[in-house]
């Protein structure tokens, strides 16, 4: 589907800016359509330092859940930290974990199945939990929605602690909605409407950090910070929060720490991978899969023992064991989005714009990453349903134009439960309700062609001839890149094409000689995975001549979305362009 192209402009005075802060007008244009528009702050999110992070006491209940685990220390009473299945809630229970256990805790850790507990407390697992003499049950990453798991723990005589980072759930009547608190012994989560802290966007993990160091301060206990931001970094950069305030200071001190780490599991899981740097790509895309394919297809427990691992042999073990279940759970992916594009083009389901889909085989634990990769091709909300174990259930992704969570609660007389937020949701169903919600919300849908079409917002027209290492080094500043801060979305109208190469084993990379000077220097644009598409383009204007045109393209000139960068090659540095989305010029 080809992308509409859309300038972001400003009215802010760049250039002062620029002279200020000793930026270039591109990299200054890029922060202020990040939010970013004051010298001062543009300073500190250049340099994020931990200084710069808030005051945990400052959190509702955080020197209640802290005094209640404190007293339990001190009274040798058994703890259980209760975690998640995803990299946040396993980073978050590694880090809580490894907090209670330098204070001298007697603790340990219980990460539910998800195919047999699901997500958040169980009730059997409580009463199990009880009877091993566990005193004080500890979430993160999970609980705020657990009041009868929480009601059922505080009956047995247990105290709970929750720390958490999701929406409060709520009941409606009558259009008003009344927010609804587990009753614990204290309710960590930013998102709590009486609580003053002045960022509420943490995850898990992050909430977790904040916790252990509230913790450290009170027994007075000496920890290496670098140990616990790392392990809340990975969380931070996985779960997908905006990488602003608190978050950009985690994310940015946990890649500093994680390229020369000392956890002997990430070494491991990292040398298996084969990584030669850590950043945000790395963790989001590589890193972060493997931590949650223990989760997907076996127990997370496994991931959260390799970040804990302090013995060689086995560390290695459970980093190869991370690293086949994740290229596991990539083939199971990739048959699945395969067999459903399939199902999708022979029917009319293709013309709708909103897909539900109901495929019995699809492993419920891939269902939001399959359904992400429907959303991603057809670029309309997509929610995929599987078997289950007591019914249907599965997840949903979304595009901005469309708040997923808002069309389901107008739906929620047919789900039987359901959670989440605009872009993405999960839900059980009975199965006899599944054609009535797909009605519901074909009927509801108030989405446009227009805006079924993908948007390409452009931060800056950036001439070629512009483009020096300078500017590169500044944008590479910016990182790391992710939700609320993504990468800079650069562009070139009316590029010269020189000459045109296909390149790679495969046959699959686009390289075009592009001019970037009147006097005729060049400067190289390379398309991964972008040939087939190219192609089309040529065919569709040149037809049959299209041939000729590539063996000789004076006079072809193309527009460009790109990213640029700097490529090494026998001791010498060149600059060049990754093409990120391409047009042949009208």
């Amino acid at each position: 589907m080809k992308s509409k192209w859309l300038l972001r402009n400003t009215k802010i005075d760049i250039e002062r800016i620029s002279r200020e802060t000793n930026l270039s007008p591109t990299v200054v244009k890029i922060l202020i359509h990040r939010g970013i528009m004051e010298s001062e702050d543009i300073k500190k999110f250049i340099e994020p330092s931990v200084k710069d992070l808030h005051n945990p006491f400052l959190m509702q209940d955080m020197d209640k859940g802290t005094e209640i685990i404190k007293d339990a220390i001190e009274k040798a009473e058994k703890i259980c930290i209760y975690g998640d299945y995803d990299a946040d809630g396993v980073t978050s229970t590694a880090i809580l974990y490894k907090a209670l256990k330098a204070c001298g805790a007697d603790v340990k850790y219980h990460v539910p199945d998800r195919e047999s507990e699901g997500y958040g407390m169980n009730c059997e697992r409580i009463k199990k939990l009880n009877e091993e003499g566990i005193n004080v049950i500890l979430t993160c990453d999970n609980g705020i929605s657990c009041t009868e798991e929480v009601k059922l723990a505080k009956e047995l005589g247990m105290t709970v602690v929750i720390t958490d980072h999701h929406e409060l759930p709520f009941i409606e009547e009558n259009g008003n909605r009344k927010y609804v608190l587990p009753e614990a012994n204290a309710v960590i989560n930013p998102k709590r409407k009486d609580c003053n802290y002045p960022f509420k966007l943490l995850c898990g993990a992050g909430i977790a950090f904040k916790f252990a160091e509230v913790l450290f301060q009170k027994l007075d206990v000496n920890y290496n910070i670098d140990e616990y931001i790392e392990l809340a970094g990975i969380g931070t950069i996985c779960d997908i929060v905006d990488l602003i305030d608190e978050n950009r200071i985690i994310a940015k001190k946990a890649l500093e720490q994680l390229n020369k780490t000392s956890n002997l599991g990430l070494k491991c899981l990292i040398e298996h991978i084969g990584c030669k740097s850590i950043n945000s790509y790395t963790i989001g895309f590589q890193i972060g899969p493997c931590i949650n394919a223990t989760g997907r297809l076996e127990n997370a427990s496994l991931s959260v023992e390799l970040l804990l691992c302090n013995e060689e042999k086995r560390a290695k073990e459970l980093a190869e064991i991370l690293y086949e279940l994740n290229k596991k759970r990539q083939d199971i992916t990739n048959e699945n989005v395969e067999e459903i594009i399939e199902s999708i083009e022979k029917s009319s389901m293709k013309d709708q714009k909103v897909f539900l889909i109901y495929k019995e085989n699809v492993h419920e634990s891939i269902a939001g990453i399959v359904a992400g990769k429907i959303k991603e091709k057809y670029n309309v909300p997509t929610i995929v349903l599987t078997k289950g174990k007591e019914m249907p259930k599965g997840s949903g992704r979304s595009i901005e134009e469309y708040n997923l969570f808002e069309e389901l609660i107008k739906c929620k007389e047919y789900i039987y439960k359901f959670g989440g937020h605009p872009m993405a949701a999960g839900l059980s169903i009975e199965q006899e309700n599944i054609p009535k919600l797909r009605e519901a919300l074909l009927k509801n849908c108030s989405l446009t062609d227009e805006d079924i079409i993908p948007k390409i917002r452009i931060d800056k027209r950036l001439p070629l001839r512009e483009i020096n290492f300078d500017i590169i080094n500044q944008i590479k500043m910016l990182e790391p890149f992710g939700k609320g801060n993504p990468a800079p979305v650069l562009a070139e109208k009316n590029i010269p094409v020189k000459s045109i190469s296909i390149l790679g084993k495969d046959k699959n990379t686009l390289k075009l000689r592009c001019i970037s000077t009147r006097e005729g220097n060049f400067m190289d644009a390379l398309g991964f995975g972008k040939v087939e598409e190219f192609m089309e383009l040529l065919r569709e204007e040149y037809g049959d001549e299209y041939l000729r045109v590539l063996e000789n393209p004076q006079g072809l000139k193309v527009d460009l979305i790109f990213s640029p960068f700097k490529n090494s090659y026998m001791d010498r540095d060149y600059l060049q362009l990754k093409i990120n989305d391409i047009r042949l010029s009208n």
